[in-house]
């Protein structure tokens, strides 16, 4: 722009030399002045071819840049009649069609990206320099119990209310770690960063390992049960018989051998509880198919409520129920889910002892069963390998009622948790999945009911 008008002063320069020298000329006529009018003529001729040759070419690489500022790919620059200017233009054009293609590329793959993110088994967080969540997946979404990924961004991750969050929050850079939560569920979290315009940007990554996991270790302890439930059993029924005839054949004796009689029986029960231990550890690898029905869950509870009652006044332990008003249809196989009602409710009792107080609770909007207990509370790191198989905080405990209560819920596709809250109390939290086609049967099933 200074070029231009510095040219533009020249020219007006020129051309009042020029009126002047003409207005001279009528008075003094003279070779030289006519020379110096035609040198002004000739000056103002060439300025003018000099401006449109070069400062038209530079206006319109100009306007190029202004539509390379503005991200504009689309538009074009005109020729401007010069061999070398339009070589110029030319190449400025075919750069912008080369940007033009680059960015719709770019923009492909990003949105492919962005695809494969979104439908990612794996949940993904990508996060900001000051660790607040960016970006988020359906899958870390999930994960965290959020329906909307949309509503974790802007939040951190040590903020959010979940066992998962907080081992999120505690890795530190490039770390991974797996750990299994108290809700039997197993998760890789890894620590990562990628990079983007020279810069690092962390992100974290969360793998679901549970059925992996389970399957693998159900193999595993499935062999091992086999095995050894075949040679305990077999030996056990030999031993069981001998002891069986010592038995008898001492009663006959004198007294002299009461005693060693006693021990006979002694060891004859402990063979007999032997037996029903390895019966127990088979029976897990034996769990049938759930066969699922609806069935409105306040009402299979009150038909557990005289057996659970009873299973709790043995204990000397005080039994709630406190059911929804309104029916709430569920899916469940009754008999499996009373046997793992009767799992938790036992473990409740003995783990509060001789007097206490255990809660039976139920929920609509999830379909929700809640058992709750005051007895003294689960260590946290304990809760994460209570659905462990074989695992047992018990003195005597074998580790399997709660593996039993694992496996039948996973065929329930149930989510559930035990933990001890900050209250103090102790919670089995059973959340039923969502099975809206199961409600007009449950309509019928409860119609058939009262007009029993």
């Amino acid at each position: 722009m200074r070029i231009s008008w510095i040219l533009i002063i020249i020219i007006l320069l020129l051309g009042a030399s020029l009126v002047s020298s003409l207005l001279l000329s009528v008075s003094e006529a003279g070779t030289e002045l006519y020379i110096t009018q035609s040198a002004c003529v000739l000056a103002i001729i060439l300025l003018i071819v000099f401006y449109r040759s070069v400062m038209k070419p530079i206006r319109n690489i100009t306007n190029g840049i202004d539509l390379l500022r503005e991200q504009d790919f689309s538009s074009r620059l005109s020729h401007v009649n010069q061999h070398e200017a339009d070589k110029i233009v030319d190449m400025f054009n075919g750069m912008m069609v080369a940007l033009k293609e680059e960015r719709l590329r770019l923009r492909e793959q990003n949105h492919f990206l962005d695809l494969l993110v979104d439908v990612s088994p794996m949940g993904i967080l990508i996060l900001s320099d000051a660790d607040r969540i960016k970006t988020a997946n359906k899958a870390a979404a999930a994960f965290l119990g959020f329906a909307d990924s949309s509503a974790l961004e802007g939040l951190t991750v040590d903020s959010l209310d979940s066992q998962l969050a907080s081992v999120l929050s505690g890795l530190s850079q490039g770390q991974t770690v797996t750990e299994r939560l108290n809700d039997s569920m197993i998760y890789r979290c890894s620590r990562l960063s990628f990079m983007d315009q020279g810069y690092p940007h962390p992100f974290l990554l969360i793998e679901k390992l549970t059925e992996e996991v389970m399957i693998a270790e159900k193999k595993s302890y499935e062999k091992v049960i086999r095995v050894i439930a075949h040679e305990v059993n077999n030996s056990m029924a030999g031993v069981n018989s001998m002891l069986s005839t010592a038995r008898l054949m001492l009663s006959d004796s004198s007294d002299d051998y009461a005693d060693l009689g006693e021990v006979v029986s002694v060891c004859e029960a402990r063979c007999q509880s032997m037996s029903k231990f390895i019966t127990a550890f088979a029976d897990v690898v034996k769990i049938p198919e759930a066969s699922l029905k609806p069935t409105d869950l306040n009402s299979l509870i009150e038909s557990w409520r005289v057996m659970l009652e009873s299973l709790c006044g043995r204990h000397g332990i005080k039994i709630e129920f406190r059911l929804e008003a309104q029916p709430i249809p569920v899916m469940t196989d009754t008999v499996l889910m009373e046997q793992v009602i009767i799992n938790i409710v036992k473990n409740s009792a003995e783990s509060i002892g001789s007097s206490g107080l255990i809660t039976v609770a139920t929920s609509a909007s999830p379909a929700t069963l809640t058992v709750t207990d005051n007895g003294p509370g689960i260590d946290p790191e304990a809760a994460k390998k209570l659905f462990s198989p074989f695992f047992s905080t018990k003195v005597n405990g074998h580790g399997i009622g709660l593996l039993f209560v694992s496996e039948v819920l996973h065929k329930h596709s149930c989510k559930f948790s035990l933990a001890t809250g900050q209250d103090g109390l102790t919670r089995f939290s059973i959340s039923f999945p969502d099975h809206k086609s199961a409600v007009p049967a449950f309509r019928n099933t409860a119609l058939s009911f009262n007009l029993k």
